[in-house]
């Protein structure tokens, strides 16, 4: 695995400070049962980092103590984390919106029975991993029959109102890019999207979100491998679109890792990058006491991947 941070933390991306907080966005652990090969978190089946009980307490404590109303869930698979379904109880209980970002084929995996009926009955929003409506596209980047168990799961998820209007169930998919490429105009893909997926097998969904390729971790180190990584960056910094920085995902969320340390992106944390500029690390319990309004957020050449184009957050592309 080649470290791309080396290559990333000398960058021309300006400066930017956070505004009010209204997203935790926490990684629950790298544990997945896949292995993708656009994954940024590098997670897989082997990975054994989980977030303990302790931290896991802490995260209800921070959302009422800074009055956050958005509860994101990553991972690796974060419901194969023992404490998932507690949690996800915890906040919609305090009437947080949360968010489970879902590979879908996790739905099928051993002691996961009922999975779909509990993020149903607790109004979840499931966003979920889904890089192309071909079989053959999903299962090159994702492994073999992984699109098979994706769409048998989002046929589950509509049988239960997840898409469905008036349901109040939101079902968003998420594309990536097979290479080193922009994601095409997201519009134009969603409406794709739906028709393909409507027409071949009767899936309904809300929304796309179309991501860029971050080049960190698994995805990064490939384009070392194959003597890309120069090129892509060059592309992400040719594209750079100022108007798309008022709404980076960083100014309002931060993202925690499994040991309750603060990052301001994901994208950050898989870099080892800790909270602001200082360099010194800081803990999800810090929040209990203070707040991140008007700090500055760490950059480095990966951040045109989110200002890119169309633009790249946890939500899709920023430009209309």
């Amino acid at each position: 695995m080649h470290d791309t941070l080396p290559l990333l933390e000398k960058t021309r991306f300006p400066a930017i400070r956070r505004a009010r907080l209204d997203t935790l966005q926490v990684n629950l652990g790298y544990k997945c049962n896949q292995s993708c090969l656009h994954c940024h978190v590098n997670a897989g089946p082997n990975r054994t980092e989980m977030m303990d009980a302790a931290t896991l307490a802490l995260i209800p404590q921070v959302l009422a103590a800074r009055d956050i109303g958005t509860l994101d869930l990553t991972g690796g698979a974060p419901e194969l984390h023992d404490g998932f379904r507690a949690l996800v109880r915890a906040a919609r209980g305090m009437g947080v919106r949360v968010i489970d970002r879902c590979n879908l084929t996790i739905l099928f995996e051993p002691g996961q029975d009922g999975l779909a009926d509990f993020l149903a009955a607790q109004q979840v929003e499931v966003v979920a991993s889904l890089p192309c409506y071909l079989s053959t596209n999903v299962d090159k980047q994702r492994g073999d029959g992984v699109f098979d168990l994706s769409i048998a799961a989002l046929q589950q998820l509509n049988a239960l109102g997840y898409g469905r209007e008036g349901s109040g169930l939101s079902l968003n998919l998420v594309y990536n890019p097979q290479g080193a490429s922009l994601p095409p105009d997201q519009q134009t893909l969603q409406a794709d999207y739906k028709r393909e997926l409507l027409d071949k097998f009767g899936i309904v969904f809300n929304a796309l979100y179309a991501l860029t390729n971050m080049p960190i971790q698994r995805f990064g180190s490939t384009l070392v491998s194959k003597g890309s990584f120069d090129t892509y960056m060059d592309l992400l910094q040719r594209s750079f679109q100022p108007h798309n920085l008022p709404g980076v995902m960083c100014r309002s969320t931060v993202s925690v890792d499994w040991q309750g340390w603060l990052s301001d992106c994901d994208f950050n944390q898989q870099l080892g990058l800790p909270l602001g500029t200082t360099g010194l690390h800081r803990h999800l319990r810090e929040l209990l006491e203070k707040g991140l309004a008007e700090q500055p957020i760490r950059v480095a050449g990966h951040c045109f991947g989110c200002t890119a184009g169309q633009g790249s957050s946890c939500g899709g592309a920023l430009a209309a």
